[in-house]
């Protein structure tokens, strides 16, 4: 009987239908799967497939997490051979060697393992991420840490060993381990945190900061020695603050790492920001707006002058936001020309300029510049000061777009922050064509969230807001999301577009309630309403709202 094909398969399960396949077919690069391709495009999740080859070709799932590794039985198999085929073996018993694969259908692997270990293999799947993460546990961070003498209590010497190859000095390896673990796991940040007797090595990932490692404390000063050298930061000086940048290709993907060090009264604490410089712009439509909120932002840009702010805490998607809007208007007849700090994304078409305050190439100093550019778009990265924000407002009269970023709790408070700048109302109401407020929540894991009863307390809180809802999606855990029960984050947001009558408002320096009225009047949707509809899609938790929006 012949082997079903992964795509039959899954268009047996109803996971996929014809037509999703037939666009994966079209869209699926060289020497990449066609479960990698349907997972890439969002068709179908890496679970959805796992399980539906479970029921077909009997290959169990299993969690990775839980498992103990028997390490004996990794030196059987080469370390190479694991990544390249993204597998791990786990133990060997009567002749058997058990190991975890992330394509059960590989049936290639099969042969090679037998061949290379003359025992009988046999099959267990899990994520591909999942299985990455223990070749990096197993493979690099053991066998580095061993190079690094921790388990005979002495220290690797780089200096001693100055002859050695720079790419394979385990401190070198090491480092290089948590960056590539980092990106694995989709990590924002990686803290590194000295303590009394170990360093913590911290990823913040959808948000949340999480211990990944601990290692010992005598290592600490050769692994910042190390991140300073990448850094081109001074190493022989440690009391003072440091800033350096990286820039790297780690598993394909162009990094740019900002480096920053404080000087602690345990040693220095590092943390380093992950922007991935090669990822693709978002669009407007795949920022997670309602129909309404999305119309609301097109009509927006599409203004030939006026200022759009979108304002939110640090780690909101602001410019994420931004550059999705700067992607709808990238035109060959438009010219674009933004100032940040830093430029977080490279784009073709666009004129991106790097703040440097040591030359005293400031926000201000930058836009007066800019303007004698001839530009039709203006983007500034943020309104940091009153100059910054004088200089954005008469641009956007002058006949220019301007985009920007500004610190406020909401969109009716970001008109309050410009009137503390002590900009005249009028101008404020004249130059503003809209506000959008805008936060980031943890989305549920589509694979193991479940429904549950909603209490009366809930159910009071949707009441405010005139939700109805008897049932709410709660987190659970499980190899698909790292058993947290989120995976991804998708944002909420409150949308104000500056009306005649929000205008004259604004003008006459109304308070912040009598323009909340009028807003409200014209369809505004505040932060927390927008959450409870995303908690009512069973898109996230109530808590998670909680934690963004203040009522």
């Amino acid at each position: 009987m012949a082997l079903k094909r992964i795509g039959d398969i899954l268009l047996e399960k109803e996971i996929i239908t014809k037509t999703e396949l037939n666009k994966a077919l079209k869209a699926k690069k060289e020497n990449e799967r066609l479960g990698e391709t349907l997972v890439r495009l969002g068709i179908a999740s890496e679970m959805q497939i796992l399980k539906a080859l479970e029921s077909s070709t009997g290959v169990k799932r299993v969690s990775l997490q839980n498992m103990t590794i028997d390490e004996d039985v990794l030196k059987l198999i080469d370390e190479e051979f694991c990544r390249r085929h993204t597998i791990i073996p786990f133990k060997i018993e009567e002749m058997k060697l058990y190991f975890v694969t992330s394509d059960p259908l590989d049936f290639d692997v099969i042969e090679k393992l037998r061949l290379l270990t003359g025992l009988r293999p046999v099959s267990f799947s899990a994520p591909k991420n999942d299985i990455i993460t223990q070749i990096e546990k197993y493979y690099g961070f053991t066998r580095t840490l061993e190079a690094l003498g921790i388990k005979q209590d002495v220290v690797f010497d780089e200096e001693e060993n100055g002859d050695t190859d720079e790419a394979t000095t385990p401190m070198v390896k090491l480092v290089n381990q948590i960056l590539t673990s980092a990106v694995f796991q989709r990590a924002s940040d990686i803290h590194i945190d000295p303590l009394d007797d170990k360093v913590l090595i911290r990823y913040r990932i959808d948000g949340v900061l999480d211990v990944v490692r601990e290692l010992p404390i005598k290592i600490h000063k050769q692994m910042i020695s190390r991140i300073k050298v990448m850094a081109g930061m001074d190493i022989t000086e440690s009391r003072v603050p440091q800033d350096g940048r990286i820039q790297t290709l780690i598993q394909r993907k162009n990094l740019d790492l900002r480096i920053s060090t404080l000087p602690t009264v345990r040693g220095e604490k590092v943390v380093m920001r992950l922007l991935d410089i090669s990822s693709t712009l978002n669009k407007i439509d795949s920022l997670g707006l309602t129909n309404t909120g999305e119309k609301q932002i097109r009509e927006m840009i599409s203004n030939p002058n006026g200022i759009i702010l979108v304002s939110g805490p640090t780690g909101s998607g602001k410019t994420t936001t931004l550059y999705a809007c700067l992607n709808e208007l990238n035109e060959p007849g438009v010219n674009i020309v933004t100032v940040e700090d830093p430029v977080e994304i490279k784009v073709e078409g666009i004129n991106q300029v790097q703040i440097k305050p040591e030359v005293d190439l400031t926000f201000a100093n930058t836009l007066r510049s800019i303007l004698r550019q001839d530009p039709n778009i203006i983007m500034i990265g943020e309104i940091r000061d009153v100059e910054t924000a004088e200089i954005s407002i008469r641009a956007s009269l002058t006949g220019h777009l301007v985009l920007s970023t500004i610190h406020t709790n909401s969109a009716v408070k970001t008109i309050s922050r410009l009137l503390d700048m002590e900009i005249e109302p009028f101008l404020i109401g004249s130059s503003l064509t809209g506000i959008i407020a805008q936060r980031l929540v943890r989305k549920l894991c589509p694979e193991c969230a479940y429904n549950v009863e909603a209490t009366t307390s809930e159910k009071e809180t949707f009441e405010k807001f005139n939700i109805n809802i008897d049932k709410l999606k709660h987190p659970k855990g499980c190899p698909s999301c790292n058993y947290k029960g989120y995976a991804g984050r998708v944002g909420i947001f409150e949308i104000l577009p500056i009306s005649k009558a929000m205008e004259k408002l604004i003008s006459q320096s109304a308070s912040n309630s009598e323009i909340e009225a009028q807003a409200k009047k014209e369809g505004l949707v505040p932060l927390m309403e927008a959450g409870l509809n995303k908690v009512k899609d069973g898109l996230t938790t109530l808590e998670e709202i909680m934690k963004v929006t203040k009522e």
